[in-house]
């Protein structure tokens, strides 16, 4: 009897615990996104949020990270996942859908930018004051940033701008894609996953994408040649994390407040300081590997800026055509480039 009644006694705790637990925890959240959790991104950033998240709500709110598409679908869906709730938090490259979010776009002009940090927090400013009421209306925008800089990443030694004549090259944007062209290569886009596999069947030479990124896809194992500008950006890439917009209306007031700590100017800075800090752990890789790191001379890069320069024209032009002032977006983005790097 006595056994029994502890027994009895242990499981109405257990209930009571249980029942606890469960009120707590008020709200979970899917987020989904492309990359293997192992990755820089997902393990760096995103891992980070999902937890401070999680602490600051005090356990209200849990968030189920999904990586490698494991809610289904390919990585050019996941803007549409958010909005239609598939999925409540996502994150992704901005031109994996070309031309649907233009303004973004002027982060990923050549040479541009030199630091992923100030640039990221150029970005948010930006968006705020361009983006969200038009390319991002249909979702709530958590952060923006961009990576460290663009590597090419190929068979064949690349050092000018010649070598690339007939070189087909993975770019991830529309922007990226505009650029090679107008460089000689055959641009060929792709989203980050599909890289491995287009490099070992041949059906791409090369890609450009930052060293972070280089190591979960084992990139070095697959090229021996990096060809790197200093410094300077050959370019970059504008990544979107959002919130679906019901999910976070529908969040009482104070966990409302939880998103947005976590959320803005200093999270995008974080993010893209974030990814361009794990650049040098994976080309210190593709250095042991032995393989071949070229690093352009300013002369060098020089030559790269002029050839390039006719891509960012032709951008501003076809902004203008379509009543968005690309000159004036130009301007805004270097302004403020200019005003987070100087902080």
């Amino acid at each position: 009897m006595t056994i029994t009644r502890r027994t009895l006694a242990g499981a109405v705790i257990a209930l009571g615990l249980a029942g606890t637990a469960v009120s707590a925890q008020e709200v979970t959240l899917r987020m989904h996104q492309f990359l293997p959790l192992q990755a820089n991104v997902p393990t760096h950033i995103l891992e980070v949020w999902k937890q401070r998240i999680e602490e600051q709500s005090d356990g209200r709110i849990a968030v189920q990270h999904y990586p490698s598409m494991q809610l289904g679908g390919t990585p050019p869906q996941l803007v549409d996942q958010v909005i239609d709730g598939v999925a409540d938090v996502i994150w992704t490259v901005a031109g994996y859908t070309p031309g649907r979010f233009p303004r973004a776009e002027v982060f990923e002009l050549p040479f541009i930018l030199t630091d992923a940090e100030p640039a990221s927090k150029a970005y948010w400013e930006l968006a705020q004051e361009t983006m969200v009421d038009e390319d991002f209306s249909d979702f709530k925008l958590l952060g923006t940033w961009v990576h460290g800089p663009g590597v090419i990443h190929s068979n064949e030694p690349i050092e000018t701008v010649e070598d690339l004549n007939g070189m087909k090259l993975r770019a991830p944007t529309r922007t990226t894609n505009m650029m090679l062209e107008r460089l000689g290569a055959t641009p060929v886009g792709m989203p980050v996953p599909a890289i491995p596999e287009a490099l070992s069947k041949g059906v791409v030479d090369g890609a450009v994408i930052p060293w972070e990124v280089t190591s979960a896809l084992r990139i070095p194992e697959l090229v021996q040649n990096h060809t790197e500008f200093g410094p300077e950006m050959l370019y970059t890439t504008s990544f979107i994390f959002a919130i679906n917009q019901n999910t976070y209306d529908s969040l009482p007031g104070d966990l409302k407040q939880v998103i947005d700590d976590n959320s803005g100017l200093e999270f995008s800075g974080f993010a893209g300081k974030t990814q361009q800090a794990y650049d040098e752990p994976a080309r210190e890789a593709a250095v042991e590997a032995g393989n071949n790191i070229i690093t352009l001379s300013e002369e060098q890069v020089a030559e790269w800026k002029e050839a390039a320069a006719p891509t960012i024209d032709a951008w501003i032009e076809e902004m203008d055509g379509r009543g968005l002032d690309g000159q004036g977006l130009y301007d805004r983005a270097r302004e403020l480039i200019e005003k987070h790097s100087a902080e």
